[in-house]
């Protein structure tokens, strides 16, 4: 037996490692397997190219609990190590095994062989759960089996092994305050979670499978079963294929596979595939999204050479996109020591423009291909888009193909055609395009159906960042401007066409503004006196259009509050119809009362269809009616 100490610089190491420098115990799995994989990945290609004289087969990883005796084991059927190497390798903490094969073998074209480790500390995460570590193994080469073991002091020790087959066994003697790693659901869970697309089987323990019956077998025979190995990964994951080789059940089966508590079926998919400037695979797929925007985050599951990461991905995927599902997959990618985390890097830059230009591409295709079918699904990926042409301009550039600007009666326009096919509101801004929409179908019912009366279409944008897309789509487009259809021009909709002419003189309108201005609450409303058809109501609610974009920019992050407003009052524009018979009656009517609840009668209608009556004025307002019935 020869023994020694490990070389390192700092007198003890492995409480460093135990207690900073992995964020989470339960990657030592990830990190063991990692190792494995590479060990087989290793030998696959040196008995390839000839230098590793030894039948290949179909290895495994296999995982084995012991729960009696503590031990946890890793075995691999890989390359192995010979005694000089564990004392390279091992020995010599964070001298990577992983970098020096791939600069030994290393092509003209810069393949990396798939090899995971980039570190050479992920050994010793082992000894975050474990008090003793045993490693034995038989190299390919022709050499003597080793059994190294340490017991998390920098003093290991080392001695010849009777192992006779290829490869590696880790065992770890998992440690008091470790015993969860110890339950085989506790391993199975990690297994899922970390290895489930790792490209080597992996098995852990074993299944009964249900065999066909065999011919002429009565129908009330049981089914002959078998004890199989159960292998819980797939070691070839769908965005590991050429697109050409997947067919549209693939991707579903594959989306499934991913996520097996989502019932509803994606509505399409992009498969990213790029070997340069930097290597990155994956598939994405749109999900039917809902308008909240977090709920939606954090299912994008990132992977370095099939070994899960994180389902983090900020940084990496614009953050637009983080709202969809799916795999991104590339060695390029910059990881902190530990793997847990994206460091900041020129690469990851590169590779979020490129997953922006690849799905507007793939946008754009959909839109030009079937039109109406990408106006179906509209609904269910708007939120997406939007997102992406608020927060990216690149993206917003492509979008100008095939965004959409639904009408409430369901006719789409892109924004060339809105500046084509519809007719302008006519306002003071006389120079602009000035287009109408609403956010609410329900509650600016009688606003939407006075613009269509006049011939106007309007459109129907309800996400909860309306108002900063439509801020974006007038600072880029020329001579366009949205106006909520209950703003403060709706009163361009509801005269007649020709000038519409007072029923009241001058001194009759002077006092009724004196009668409002006293009865209605000053610090809410602005009380605009205008003459108007007849039949349009005596009073109108409308919000000053910065004043409520403003309000409601601020309610979704941004807006009033970032330009020191502070929270900005509601304030409203009541437009008076002084042609109306009502306003006359509330002229003539002689007692203060009456006049008095018939301007809150009015009033309070108005708020009501404005949704802006509730509580104790809601429950004034009920009051109020049932004694005007009676």
């Amino acid at each position: 037996m020869s023994k020694g100490t490990i070389n390192v610089s700092v007198d003890n190491i492995f409480p460093l490692i135990k207690k900073f420098l992995y964020s989470d115990h339960e990657i030592f799995l990830r990190e063991l397997i990692s190792n494995a994989t590479d060990a087989t990945v290793k030998l696959k290609y040196l008995t390839s190219i000839g230098e590793a004289k030894v039948d290949y087969g179909n290895p495994m990883i296999e995982i084995k609990i012991d729960k009696e005796n503590k031990k946890l084991h890793i075995i691999d059927q890989g390359i192995g190590m010979t005694k000089d190497e564990i004392e390279k390798y091992i020995n010599e903490i964070a001298f990577s095994g992983a970098e020096e094969f791939l600069e030994k073998y290393k092509d003209e074209s810069g393949d990396d062989k798939g090899i995971i480790g980039h570190f050479g500390l992920g050994f010793y995460s082992a000894f975050m759960v474990a008090e003793k570590v045993e490693i034995i193994s038989k190299s390919f080469k022709d050499e003597p089996a080793v059994h190294w073991e340490c017991d998390g002091s920098p003093e290991y020790a080392t001695e010849a092994s009777d192992k006779t087959d290829r490869g590696t066994e880790i065992i770890l003697h998992i440690a008091e305050d470790s015993l969860e790693f110890l339950e085989e659901a506790r391993i199975n869970e990690l297994l899922v979670k970390y290895n489930k697309f790792m490209p080597i089987p992996i098995k852990f323990g074993m299944r009964t499978e249900t065999l066909p019956k065999p011919e002429g077998a009565k129908e009330e025979d049981a089914a002959p079963t078998e004890e199989v190995d159960n292998i819980i990964n797939n070691p070839s994951p769908a965005w590991t294929k050429q697109p050409a080789d997947l067919n549209p059940d693939d991707y579903k089966s594959f989306y499934r596979e991913l996520y097996p508590m989502q019932f509803e079926e994606p509505l399409f998919n992009i498969h990213l595939n790029v070997d340069y400037p930097f290597n990155l695979t994956g598939i994405l797929y749109f999900p039917k999204m809902t308008n909240d925007m977090n709920s939606q985050k954090d299912k994008i599951q990132l992977y370095q050479n099939q070994v899960f990461v994180t389902d983090n991905v900020e940084g990496i995927v614009p953050e637009f996109l983080t709202m969809l599902r799916g795999v991104i997959d590339s060695p390029d990618i910059p990881l902190n020591v530990s793997r847990s985390y994206l460091q900041a890097d020129g690469a990851v830059k590169k590779i979020s423009s490129y997953i922006t230009r690849k799905v507007a591409d793939k946008l754009k295709s959909l839109f030009n291909s079937n039109r109406e079918e990408f106006e179906q699904k509209w609904n269910d990926i708007k939120i997406v888009i939007e997102y992406g042409m608020l927060s990216e301009d690149k993206f917003y550039e492509k979008a100008q193909a095939f965004a959409l600007f639904p009408t409430v009666d369901n006719t789409y326009f892109t924004i060339e055609e809105l500046k084509e096919k519809i007719k302008p509101l006519q306002t003071d801004k006389d120079d602009k395009l000035v287009v109408l929409y609403a956010s609410n179908k329900d509650e600016q019912h009688a606003y939407i159906d006075a613009a269509k009366e006049k011939g106007y279409e309007v459109l129907f944008l309800d996400s909860p960042i309306v108002s900063h897309l439509i801020q974006k789509l007038e600072s880029t487009e020329e001579n366009v401007v949205f106006v909520r259809v209950d703003g403060d021009h709706i009163d361009n909709l509801i005269k007649k066409d020709e000038e519409q002419i007072s029923k009241l003189n001058e001194e009759e309108k002077k006092t009724l503004k004196t009668v409002l201005t006293e009865m209605i609450p000053q610090d809410k409303f602005t009380v605009q006196l205008e003459a108007m058809d007849s039949k349009a109501n005596p009073f109108i609610i409308t919000q000053p259009e910065f004043m409520r974009r403003m309000k409601e920019m601020q309610q979704s992050g941004g807006g009033g509050g970032m330009f020191g407003m502070g929270n900005m009052p509601d304030m409203y524009n009541l437009v008076v119809n002084t042609n109306n018979e009502l306003i006359g009656e509330i002229l003539s009517t002689k007692t203060a009362k009456k006049k008095e609840r018939l301007v809150n009668q009015a009033l309070d209608l108005a708020r009501l269809s404005q949704n802006l009556l509730k509580g104790e004025e809601l429950t004034t307002f009920i009051k109020r009616s049932f004694e005007m019935i009676k």
